[in-house]
């Protein structure tokens, strides 16, 4: 079987799918291939997300299918909009809004590369602007039986004119309702994935709320303080340190970040769920009150 890296799909701009016409490949990830798009029906530009059918297998496509399936039940400001779903005889598809912007990760990233060393940090304000409409847009989510379930920077796309952060990729979300058959394979990314994840337990939305704790966690310090390891090895020791795993706490690389940070940033990455913020909301409504006391107005 080809790997999607060896895929040519130059034959694909200029074909009709659904009631679009594909115009350009845009990116390449995990198992599927984003190209920009044109609506006809609406005359807009689009993002068509296909998942060649060479490249099926029963885990991807069910990913594939419950991404759009998971993305099309919600409706809020923060999340990706899912317009179409569907299916040729080469591939299957779903169409989404064509966002204009760059990952989290990218940012965080360029931030730590900035010629000024006070520049390489984000500013506190604006990670916790980031961090409120992304805890919002999850407690949404919630409310409506959808666990994202994989919860990280690159997951996260800011919109290059309004800074809005859109939650992108619902691929190993989970419907909390119907039928629950757990996957008997580890899906997530290390760094950010709970430890009941990581143990294949059960989950609930305390799982977003340690990965957006993590997030939140690297906004603040730009260099997570852990020693550099391999996947495997990462999984173990965040078993085996429970709540130790990191080195240091944000007040003690981030001289902009109170100490009060550190117990927020600390609760929502408890190794015990139950020891975790109750709800998205709670930690959004903590964060929100943090910089109301904490960053001037101008900073917000």
């Amino acid at each position: 079987m080809k790997s999607l890296e060896d895929l040519n799909l130059e034959h694909l701009i200029g074909q009709e799918v659904g009631t679009a016409t594909i115009l350009k490949e845009l990116a390449r990830g995990g198992s599927a291939i984003v190209f920009i798009a044109f609506q006809r029906t609406l005359k807009r530009q689009i993002a068509l997300k296909i998942l060649p059918k060479s490249l099926i297998t029963p885990e991807t496509a069910e990913r594939f299918q419950m991404e759009a399936e998971a993305a099309a039940i919600l409706s809020h400001p923060n999340i990706i909009p899912i317009y179409e779903v569907g299916e040729t005889d080469d591939f299957l598809f779903f169409a989404m809004q064509l966002i204009q912007g760059r990952s989290l990760s990218h940012h965080i990233e360029a931030a730590q590369k900035h010629v000024l060393p006070t520049r390489r940090i984000f500013p506190v304000g604006a990670s916790i602007s980031i961090m409120s409409k992304v805890l919002d847009a999850l407690d949404y989510a919630h409310s409506q039986d959808i666990i994202h379930r994989d919860i990280k920077p690159g997951n996260v796309l800011i919109e290059s004119h309004s800074k809005r952060p859109i939650i992108l990729d619902f691929g190993i979300a989970k419907v909390s309702h119907g039928l629950d058959q757990e996957s008997s394979m580890i899906q997530g990314t290390p760094i950010y994935m709970p430890p009941e994840q990581i143990r294949n337990e059960k989950v609930d939305g305390r799982a977003d709320i340690y990965a957006s704790g993590v997030m939140l966690f690297e906004m603040l310090v730009a260099n997570l303080p852990l020693p550099k390891m391999h996947s495997m090895e990462l999984l173990l020791l965040k078993l085996q340190k429970k709540d130790h795993l990191f080195q240091k706490r944000p007040s003690e690389m981030n001289p902009m970040v109170d100490p009060e940070m550190d117990e927020i940033v600390s609760k929502a990455i408890s190794f015990d769920p139950n020891n975790r913020f109750a709800s998205c909301r709670e930690f959004l409504e903590r964060l929100e009150d943090y910089k109301a006391r904490h960053i001037p107005k101008k900073d917000r």
